[in-house]
């Protein structure tokens, strides 16, 4: 998360100097962190913990990688569609940035780390768009007279799903990949500890009392 942080804060200070988006102070505690809400640098520890640890769940409960042997023609889906919206889209800084960088991302993925992971990775962006739809949808004003969060839809596609902007749902791509890569990259840093966690250890069987 931290890594990941790294990356999203800087551009979240970016976009809100340039009023790509910004925060209905009528929604706000007041405290900011470089112009950042307080609210939104608990967005960047709370919403990639749950997603992994939904990851981390289906991965434990799920054996089967239902996904996988899909995955890699959907993520050249994925880029193909994304480098497109993003050559057509140059002058629209959140797709184009977003959309850019999503399938510079994936492409590394496809082709230069080989993962094995995406299968399951897939899966589980596709489950928590159920809650990503729910709660982004609160945030942009589905459910309220005025947003927590509002957009220029100038420097967007204008196209929305429900009230959120569809560069919304290839953001939250972007860092939960982002963020499932370095899950995984310490797993195999730290295959012990990471093995513990997987499977751990039985206790209190017969075996244990001799």
């Amino acid at each position: 998360m931290i890594g990941t942080m790294l990356v999203f804060i800087p551009w979240d200070v970016m976009k809100t100097e340039l009023a790509v988006w910004g925060f209905n102070p009528i929604h706000l505690q007041g405290f900011s962190i470089l112009n950042l809400p307080v609210e939104e640098w608990l967005f960047f520890i709370a919403i990639p913990y749950a997603c992994l640890f939904t990851y981390h769940a289906f991965e434990y409960l799920i054996k089967k990688d239902l996904l996988g042997k899909y995955a890699k023609t959907i993520t050249a889906v994925f880029i193909v569609v994304l480098l497109l919206v993003a050559a057509f889209n140059p002058d629209r800084w959140y797709t184009f940035i977003t959309f850019l960088l999503t399938a510079v991302f994936l492409s590394l993925h496809l082709f230069v780390f080989k993962v094995s992971y995406l299968g399951r990775f897939y899966v589980m962006y596709f489950v928590t768009l159920i809650p990503f739809f729910i709660v982004n949808g609160a945030l942009t004003g589905m459910f309220t007279p005025e947003p927590v969060v509002w957009y220029d839809d100038t420097r967007n596609l204008g196209i929305r799903l429900g009230t959120i902007p569809i560069e919304d749902a290839v953001y939250g791509l972007l860092m939960l990949l982002m963020n499932t890569t370095i899950y995984e990259w310490l797993r195999r840093r730290f295959p012990a500890t990471a093995d513990r966690v997987t499977n751990p250890p039985k206790t209190g069987g017969p075996s244990d009392a001799r």
